[in-house]
């Protein structure tokens, strides 16, 4: 028999998960090891919570008397460093299993009365915005027990920037590693990406082409979350490959109040049919803006780019198209003149390689920056596949990116020149010398 049909053994294999239980046990048990095993991983981890850097021990389904009731959480983490222990209670869920309000107050309940830290969630819910708890609790139980909350696609990208970014010291610890990343890749994990846009995306998108909406259609706020929720993916699933950390662009009164961001993002909506966000990649020229235009049926990423300040027009526009080599014909360029209102000359990038003069309305005028736009039909399905409006988002974001705005660089003045010192010319005597000499010659 060939090899080729031999499976190679794995430390955490995916065959024989019978069920959802099963799942949610060998992923709770794979991740508590390896937290405990991978020092960096860990420690990169439980940072995040506010816990201590120290041995760090890890159990599942610790058993807890709650009044006559025996309870039993998924896991525990015990983290100490000299006298001082932090405990966090662990409540996990696979698949499309979300966590529940009860089972969550309960667990918090027992942390009061254990004297522990934290409880810690992990599931495929993803949190519009980072710091939030996908599910509601009584917030008298968060007085002495904080809660926390991780995505599988936190977990996963946190993983693998661990390993194949940042690095991890001693080579079979970095090989557990990447057998968890493998396990949790797997389709059988029960670690799911980001997959559902949820079950009113179809009904509000409809609502919105028609005029209809109000924002005081319940289903509204639920699409407005899902979709600032596929932002925060977005940005975790763009650190992955990039290996740094990509987060979604918010104000700093929406970074104080998610309500805040939740309102713009409903109002936006429902007054001009349109879903926006955008996210910040370090040292790019600009953040990446999202416009999902629902009556268009179109979704844009864009960067506004601030031109040179010196140069002709044309200089500034040449400036701009030499960094956009890798960037398809239909990439959209628009021109801002300085003290000008409104929108500026805009042309397809493939004429304005051709004619970069397209570009320019008034040659007097200095242009003052670029808008660079790339625009692809909008996906209608809620799920994923082809025709799923996830896809043709994080299509349109992995092909801007890498076309276009990873090869732009934010323009800076030349350093400044030394002068060159003026030539002093000779200074002839006033009065030759006729006296002779022996090295006279005989004329």
């Amino acid at each position: 028999m060939s090899e080729e049909s031999w499976h190679e053994a794995r430390l955490i294999p995916t065959s024989g998960i019978s069920g959802a239980e099963e799942q949610e046990r060998r992923a709770t048990s794979a991740v508590l090891a390896v937290m405990g095993v991978v020092k960096e991983f860990g420690k990169t981890l439980l940072s995040q919570l506010g816990s201590p850097a120290g041995n760090v021990e890890t159990f599942i389904e610790v058993p807890f008397m709650l009044g006559e009731k025996r309870c039993y959480p998924d896991g525990l983490i015990r983290v100490t460093r000299g006298a001082r222990s932090w405990t966090a209670l662990v409540e996990v869920k696979t698949g499309k299993n979300e966590l529940q309000t009860e089972q969550l107050e309960n667990y918090l309940d027992i942390a009061r009365e254990q004297g522990f830290d934290a409880l810690l969630t992990i599931s495929n819910e993803i949190p519009s915005a980072a710091g939030q708890h996908p599910t509601s609790v009584d917030k008298r139980k968060l007085k002495k027990v904080a809660l926390h909350h991780w995505s599988w696609s936190q977990v996963l990208s946190t993983a693998v920037m661990q390993k194949e970014h940042r690095g991890i010291s001693d080579p079979e610890q970095a090989w557990i590693l990447g057998e968890l990343i493998r396990y949790l890749e797997h389709p059988r994990s029960g670690a799911m990406e980001f997959e559902d846009m949820g079950a009113n995306w179809v009904a509000v998108r409809d609502a919105v082409v028609a005029g209809t909406l109000r924002a005081s259609d319940k289903s509204a706020p639920e699409v407005a979350a899902r979709f600032d929720a596929l932002l925060h993916y977005l940005s975790l699933r763009l650190g992955r490959q990039l290996g740094t950390d990509v987060l979604p662009v918010l104000s700093r009164k929406e970074q104080a109040d998610p309500a805040l961001r939740a309102q713009g993002v409903l109002s936006r909506m429902v007054e001009q049919a349109e879903l926006v966000g955008g996210i910040r990649i370090p040292n790019a020229v600009a953040p990446i803006h999202l416009i999902a235009d629902l009556r268009a049926g179109r979704v844009t990423c864009y960067v506004d780019v601030e031109a040179p300040r010196e140069g002709r027009p044309i200089t500034r526009v040449n400036w701009v198209v030499r960094q956009l080599k890798h960037a398809p014909d239909s990439t959209r360029i628009e021109a801002f003149v300085a003290n000008a209102r409104g929108a500026g000359a805009a042309e397809l990038l493939g004429k304005v390689r051709e004619d970069p003069a397209v570009l320019i309305t008034d040659p007097k005028k200095d242009i003052r920056s670029f808008r660079v736009a790339l625009s692809v039909p909008m996906g209608a399905k809620r799920g994923r596949g082809r025709g799923a409006f996830i896809d043709s988002v994080l299509d349109l974001m992995d092909a801007f990116y890498g076309d276009v705005v990873q090869h732009m660089k934010a323009w800076s003045p030349a350093a400044p020149k030394l002068r060159e010192a003026a030539p002093v010319p000779e200074e002839k005597p006033e009065l030759s010398s006729t006296a002779l000499s022996s090295q006279d010659g005989n004329e």
